[in-house]
């Protein structure tokens, strides 16, 4: 990623530019996408800071749409991947052709839709973990290796990857690797009532609203950067580690709770991962600080992918949420950055 250097008279100007940036992308969105606020916002948060979401719920909630409306807003190259049984990890990051166009045989190396700056990988839990595990090196590392090389992704990169419930018919749960490479599970509800009505309404009728592209890759590259110099003090950040360490039940004076209900604990990739979102909650609000409410309304979205429940919860329907809200309970947030 480039280096935009971000001071103190410029912090103001960086503010406002993020702050009308989330607003113009949800005004585009909203021509589309009626609803859904919560996973709006918590997608650009994820765009912000360069992460990457797992979007779950039932056929027919938007979810392809929302991602595929996103990319039309942004100036960002976008790519499809939809994820079948037969699919295989070369057709994800691309493979070797024997090219004879020039009148002599060369090897040529053909790109595979992961060479995009959002990925849409559409359906990820219909395919096997073998090539669910061709995403991890690109989702970490921002590169890809293959036919011997590796090759740098343009930034950007963003992976958007939605998932139907593993209770439904032919699907495969994702690797636990995988699964800690996302940032958010946001999970996707039905409608109300009126918003239903609004989309049956909107979707039935000659006219179809056509979003416009209002940022660019440059702009979305200021803004994580800029997140990355938003404050947070101390006292919160240590009550994010606790609120985290909390969920291990192998650690010293672990809660009854957690020792009964969670097999494993969320790991280090979670409190990074739940301090740089809150960073850009903030910032997205008009803050240049993190509170302790940007914490604990982000806790549920990157946790409760990364807490994997034991037999007894789930016989119990004991779910990581149902964790997630007894540790936001019990762990005492600090006197301090409310």
């Amino acid at each position: 990623m480039s280096s935009v250097p971000v001071t103190l008279d410029s912090a103001e100007d960086i503010v406002s530019r993020v702050v009308d940036g989330r607003r113009r992308i949800r005004e585009e969105l909203q021509k589309v996408i009626v609803g859904q606020e919560e996973a709006v916002d918590l997608v650009l948060v994820a765009l912000f800071t360069g992460g990457h979401c797992l979007i779950t719920g039932v056929p027919g909630l938007a979810k392809t749409l929302l991602i595929r409306t996103l990319s039309e807003i942004l100036d960002l190259s976008f790519k499809r991947i939809q994820f079948t049984p037969d699919l295989m990890p070369a057709d994800i990051t691309g493979t070797e052709i024997l090219d004879e166009s020039s009148g002599t045989r060369v090897l040529r190396f053909v790109h595979g839709p992961i060479f995009a700056q959002i990925v849409l990988a559409d359906e990820i839990n219909r395919t096997p973990p073998k090539t669910q595990a061709a995403l991890l090196e690109a989702m970490q590392e921002k590169h890809v290796t293959a036919a011997g090389r590796t090759m740098e992704l343009d930034l950007p990169f963003l992976v958007l990857a939605t998932q139907n419930p593993i209770e439904l018919e032919g699907t495969y749960p994702l690797p636990e690797a995988q699964l800690d490479r996302f940032m958010f599970n946001i999970v996707v509800t039905y409608l109300s009532e009126d918003d239903e009505v609004k989309v049956v309404t909107q979707t039935t009728t000659v006219q179809q609203a056509k979003p416009e592209a209002v940022l660019s890759g440059a702009d979305i590259l200021v803004f994580q950067q800029a997140v990355r110099h938003v404050a947070i003090s101390e006292d919160v950040a240590r009550y994010t580690v606790r609120l985290v360490d909390a969920s291990r039940p192998t650690r010293e004076g672990a809660f009854d709770f957690v020792k009964q209900w969670v097999k494993w604990g969320a790991g280090l990739r979670a409190s990074q991962s739940l301090v740089l979102a809150a960073k850009a909650r903030a910032l997205m609000a008009g803050r240049y600080h993190v509170s302790v409410a940007d914490i604990r309304a982000l806790a549920p979205p990157v946790l409760r992918h990364r807490i994997i429940t034991t037999f007894y919860a789930d016989s119990e329907q004991v779910t990581p949420d149902t964790v997630i809200t007894k540790l936001l309970e019990v762990v005492p947030p600090p006197k301090s950055g409310l």
